[in-house]
C-alpha cells in the first residue's frame, strides 16, 4: 500500500507513542513544580506552549523559584538546548530540501523523543519522501501530549501536592535510557554521552543547575569535535 501524506502523519504519532507514556509524569510534574514558585498557572502553560522543552523549563523554573537573574536563565536554557545542534547537524540532510515554513515548523517541534523516532525512520529507508510529513505527525504528537500533561499537573497540583514525591519522573528517565543507549554505537555519541556525564557527575554540587550546564556544553563541543574528525578520517580515506 502506498503511502500517502495522512498515513504518514498517523504513523510518525503511532511510533511516538512510547515516547508519550513516558513524557506523561514528565509534564504533569512540571505544572505541579510550577504551583509551588512565584509564576502563575497561565504562565506555566504558556511556558510549554511557547518553549517546549522539558529539561529547559524545569530549570527556568528552578532559577526562577530562586530569585535568578533573567539573563542566568535565557544563558543557562540555551546552552542546556545546545544539544539540539547535534540533532539539527543528524536531520539536516533529510530535511534541507524543504520550504523554510517546514524547516522552522519541525525545527520548533525537535525534541530529544521525536529526534530517537526520526533518526531511527531516516536510517532505515534511503528515499523518504514523505517524512516530513512522518516528522510532523510525531513532533505534534509530542506537543499536544505535553500540553495536555502540564494542564492536568496546573489543574491538580494544589490539590494533590504529593505528585512530585511519587517518583512519577523515573517514568522519564526510562525514556531517555532508550532513547540514549541505541545511539551510543556512535563515536561521537558515545563521547559526548561519557563526557556529559562525567562533568554532570563531578560538577553535581554547583549551585544554579551549573554542573549541569556545564555538562551539557561539554557533550556537545565533544560530539561536535568527534563529527568533524570523522568526516575528515573520511574524506582522507
Amino acid at each position: 500500500m502506498q503511502a500517502t501524506r495522512l498515513s504518514s502523519f498517523a504513523s510518525g504519532a503511532r511510533d511516538t507513542l512510547p515516547m508519550l507514556v513516558g513524557a506523561a509524569p514528565f509534564g504533569m510534574i512540571f505544572g505541579t513544580l510550577v504551583a509551588t514558585t512565584p509564576l502563575a498557572a497561565w504562565q506555566g502553560q504558556l511556558m510549554s506552549l511557547s518553549v517546549f522543552a522539558g529539561s529547559s523549563q524545569f530549570i527556568a523554573v528552578g532559577l526562577v523559584a530562586g530569585h535568578a537573574g533573567m539573563l542566568v536563565i535565557w544563558l543557562t536554557t540555551f546552552i542546556v538546548n545546545l544539544r539540539h545542534m547535534l540533532y539539527a547537524a543528524t536531520l539536516l540532510p533529510h530535511v534541507a530540501h524543504l520550504p523554510a515554513r517546514w524547516r522552522w515548523t519541525l525545527g520548533f517541534l525537535m525534541t530529544d523523543e521525536t529526534f530517537a523516532v526520526m533518526n531511527s525512520y531516516y536510517s532505515k529507508r534511503t528515499d523518504p519522501r514523505l517524512g516530513h510529513w512522518y516528522f510532523l505527525g510525531s513532533g505534534l504528537s509530542m506537543y499536544a501530549n505535553w500540553q495536555a500533561w502540564t494542564l492536568v499537573g496546573l489543574l491538580f497540583g494544589a490539590i494533590f501536592p504529593q505528585l512530585q514525591s511519587l517518583g512519577l519522573d523515573f517514568a522519564m528517565v526510562a525514556t531517555f535510557i532508550a532513547i540514549v543507549v541505541p545511539q551510543l554505537g556512535r563515536l561521537p555519541h558515545f563521547g559526548a554521552a561519557l563526557g556529559a556525564g562525567l562533568f554532570a557527575y563531578v560538577l553535581k554540587d554547583l549551585p544554579y543547575k551549573l554542573g549541569l550546564m556545564s555538562a551539557v556544553l561539554v557533550g556537545v563541543t565533544i560530539g561536535v569535535a568527534l563529527s568533524r574528525w570523522q568526516a575528515r578520517q573520511g574524506e582522507s580515506a
